[in-house]
């Protein structure tokens, strides 16, 4: 199966990023036949279109659209996760710089799907560069009376206003998001069922819609095609439909971004970025770092789809797909995502704040060559006890890549805690610190 492009397809076109660019390509369409139907209409096209949020969980995106009340008795939001601080994932960064106007024209969409009288596009602080191409791409919407009051003669509101974080990886976990966005420390609120959902009460209390980058820009082509239309790629997976871009990096020959239709393999993702670099394959994290890493045997089987990625004991996630070779050793490679882990915490949960740091520590001690018999085990019941236990997703995201690796990869760990050095280099393992 070949690259699929939908979103992608006229990103390397300079002009695309112009309002006069992306309309040649037929831009704006979509919009405008939002706003002369229904409301209801556009959430059902979504609906039918399968759209699962791109950032990570996966979450059917027409249930967040539809769990706005309908009968308005305040402002509404819009917000953009563009946060996008998951290691090894690049994706959310290209679409904003090269295609902002799809970004724009999907919250557009979305906002008034949702009766939404402002959106925001919460944006890595580092990300400037893209910050720059939505903030030219907004101006040019403002001027063309495609942002601002009476949309296309709508009769309908909307604004859209661009803010940069911090640089912290826990303000991509939605709630910390509009907690940073209000202005708060960048730290998770409580969840349903105790407490309500951003669809009742997010930013400032009020109902408000959160989704991904490409998520929202998956909107404008199922609008103006139709929902019946998107649900056709994808259609061998169970419940996976449409595009997906995975940001390929590792040992291949041609890393990058690479857009796929749901239900191709990922040994094919592999072609498509050139093969292997260096060695043979060896294991492979899927979806970003949080995810679970396979091994060689599990990347021949796995077929890329949210369910059909679980066959295999991994997720799509985020999309960031590392492909790791023969001469990894996955004692380090596990010590450096338990490092990033453990200074991103913010600190709020005890699971977290003390379970991170002592992941990192005890493979801190085994790669310096001091292991213990038992740290398998103890690392293996810390995982358990972070899992589901944090009040964010960001615990979670901490213990399965090192419960993976401990069960997939359990030879290395104990050739490194019996010998002091990895199995798959020559040096002791002093010798490779930094």
């Amino acid at each position: 199966m070949a690259e699929l492009k939908l979103l992608f397809k006229h990103a390397h076109d300079p002009a695309y990023a112009t309002l006069k660019g992306y309309q040649a390509t037929g831009g704006y369409e979509a919009l405008r036949k939002a706003v002369k139907g229904e409301r209801q209409a556009v959430i059902d096209e979504v609906k039918k279109s399968g759209l699962r949020g791109r950032g990570g969980a996966g979450f059917p995106t027409w249930i967040k659209w539809n769990g706005i009340a309908k009968d308005k008795k305040g402002p509404h939001y819009v917000v953009c996760n563009a946060d996008e601080g998951e290691p090894g994932t690049f994706k959310d960064k290209q679409l904003m710089e090269q295609t902002p106007f799809l970004l724009i024209e999907g919250m557009t969409i979305a906002g008034f799907a949702t009766q939404a009288d402002v959106g925001y596009i919460y944006i890595r602080g580092e990300f400037v560069d893209a910050a720059r191409a939505l903030r030219k791409a907004i101006d040019e919407a403002y001027k063309a009376g495609l942002l601002g009051k009476n949309i296309l003669g709508s009769g309908w509101d909307y604004d859209l206003h661009i803010h940069l974080g911090a640089g912290s990886y826990e303000c991509g976990e939605e709630s910390a998001l509009m907690s940073s966005l209000m202005g708060e420390r960048g730290m998770p609120r409580l969840k349903f069922p105790h407490a309500p959902l951003p669809t009742v009460a997010g930013l400032w209390e009020r109902p408000t819609v959160i989704n991904n980058v490409e998520t929202y820009a998956c909107a404008p082509f199922i609008i103006q095609n139709g929902g019946d239309w998107y649900a056709t790629m994808g259609a061998s997976t169970k419940n996976s439909r449409g595009t997906k871009i995975f940001s390929v990096s590792g040992h291949v020959n041609k890393p990058g971004n690479y857009e796929i239709e749901f239900g191709t393999s990922l040994m094919e993702l592999l072609e498509m970025a050139g093969g292997m670099k260096g060695g043979k394959l060896k294991a492979c994290v899927p979806g970003g770092s949080s995810v679970p890493i396979i091994d060689a045997e599990a990347c021949e089987k796995a077929i890329i789809g949210y369910e059909e990625m679980a066959d295999v004991k991994s997720m799509v996630g985020s999309g960031g797909c590392m492909f790791l070779n023969e001469h990894t050793c996955i004692v380090n490679f596990i010590w450096r995502t338990a490092l990033f882990y453990a200074n991103e915490s913010c600190g709020k949960c005890t699971p977290c704040r003390e379970g991170t740091k002592w992941m990192f520590q005890i493979l801190d001690r085994i790669r310096r060559g001091g292991g213990r018999e038992d740290d398998i085990q103890t690392l293996l019941d810390i995982c358990s006890q972070i899992d589901g236990r944090s009040f964010c997703g960001l615990g979670d995201a901490a213990a399965w890549p090192v419960a993976a690796a401990l069960r997939v990869f359990p030879q290395e760990f104990e050739y490194f805690i019996k010998n002091g050095r990895s199995m798959v280099e020559s040096e002791p393992a002093l010798a490779m610190l930094p």
